[in-house]
């Protein structure tokens, strides 16, 4: 290993000797034309085969896959918007059918509420015509009742005024006969 670095760095010590007695640039000297462009087809030929056969290919496949995955997202996104659209109107015919359908309900309600108030009303106004009824056929006794009691009351009231008067005690029945209206009055 020793020996072999120290050939290396004959080799180029050599190397640099030759080249600082030259005098320029070898790229440059006319004399090394014809390998130089020997070596530059070559090299070219080479590399273009490399990447006509290697690297191209694999960049179109890639080119190719990313086309494809694109379109494939594209007709994702449409199949998806066109799903989303289907779901929007069924969502909107479902919200539009539950409005009617509440709104259909609420007349309903509305109709059946109507007709028991309107039923509670009836049978509430019947109770109040026989309570009104009864009140008046008590009214009517009570005041027929008062009716008669006024008799009797001014009788006695007439009795006692009178024996206060005079100062004798008049029988209820004689006092009745005084203050019964005369026929034709």
């Amino acid at each position: 290993m020793f020996a072999g670095t120290t050939l290396l760095f004959t080799v180029a010590a050599e190397a640099a000797e030759e080249a600082s007695k030259s005098e320029g640039l070898p790229q440059l000297d006319p004399n090394h034309f014809t390998g130089q462009l020997f070596w530059l087809a070559v090299t070219f030929v080479a590399l273009l085969f490399v990447m006509s056969r290697i690297a191209l290919p694999r960049v179109g496949d890639v080119l190719d896959e990313r086309r494809d995955r694109i379109k494939r997202d594209l007709d994702s996104a449409g199949r998806l918007k066109d799903e989303t659209d289907k779901a929007l109107a069924n969502y909107e015919k479902a919200l539009a059918d539950a409005r009617a359908n509440a709104s259909g309900i609420a007349k309903e309600t509305r109709e059946k509420l109507a007709a028991e108030t309107e039923a509670e009303r009836q049978r509430v106004d019947a109770q109040i015509a026989v309570k009104l009824q009864d009140a008046e056929a008590r009214i009517s006794a009570t005041k027929s009742k008062a009716v008669s009691a006024i008799g009797d009351i001014a009788t006695e009231t007439a009795r006692a005024v009178v024996s206060r008067l005079i100062g004798q005690d008049v029988s209820p029945d004689e006092v009745k006969k005084v203050l019964r209206p005369a026929p034709g009055e």
